[in-house]
């Protein structure tokens, strides 16, 4: 499966900066965008500004088999990187 990362890096409520990566199979930025808005619902932060200027399209490659497995089943991944819980 080829997929696409999308780096993206969102102000929390607290005012600390979080890194992730949003991980599709189908490069969408609006359904990238949609589906870090739908991953910080569940994290407590779906008031975080999400726009194409915090999540970028970074680059395509190889899924490997457990990244893969969670887009089949939810669309997307997500890659934390840096203050994220």
């Amino acid at each position: 499966m080829e997929i696409h990362v999308y780096d993206t890096y969102v102000e929390a409520g607290d005012g600390h900066t979080m890194h992730f990566d949003v991980i599709t199979s189908v490069k969408d930025h609006q359904k990238a965008i949609s589906y870090a808005k739908e991953w910080l619902k569940t994290i407590g932060e779906g008031d975080a500004h999400v726009t194409t200027e915090e999540c970028q399209f970074c680059h395509s490659q190889g899924a490997p088999e457990p990244i893969a497995s969670e887009i089949q089943k939810k669309g997307y991944f997500i890659q934390k990187m840096e203050g994220c819980p």
